[in-house]
């Protein structure tokens, strides 16, 4: 059996893990939860996303993103209203102040290179490999 260090499971885990830790001060401070974090950036790719649109963007499930996308809509930061077309559809819109924050949560990627040590494009080029190795191992 090869020791936790040398399986890249563990490891990508564990640097999940870890950047997740080095963002939660900064999350804290503007009132957000990773999660939450995930989801203004998937409305700032995509806004006026279905629930359904940023649960297939994050890779979740819609029941994991509705109740995150009603406390972002409690704090002001996204509106949510049905579609026109089909009312089962639930589409969400983020508001000024959501997009406010979400410029404001640009500084985590800052803090990222800062604490790696890494140029921007060595982290780029790493990112590269990593969604390589995702888009692999989720491959029909």
């Amino acid at each position: 059996m090869r020791p936790l260090d040398q399986q890249i499971c563990f490891t990508l885990y564990a640097t999940s893990m870890a950047i997740t830790r080095a963002y939660k001060p900064l999350l804290d401070a503007l009132g957000l939860t990773y999660p939450q974090y995930l989801v203004l950036n998937a409305l700032g790719e995509a806004d006026g996303s279905t629930i359904g649109g940023v649960a297939a963007r994050l890779d979740l499930e819609s029941s994991t993103i509705t109740p995150l996308v009603k406390r972002l809509e409690a704090a002001g930061l996204v509106e949510r209203r049905r579609s026109a077309e089909d009312e089962r559809r639930v589409e969400v819109n983020m508001t000024k102040a959501g997009r406010d924050l979400l410029e404001r949560s640009m500084c985590l990627g800052d803090l990222l290179m800062e604490r790696s040590g890494m140029e921007g494009a060595a982290l780029e080029a790493l990112n590269k490999q990593v969604q390589a190795l995702r888009d692999a191992v989720t491959a029909d």
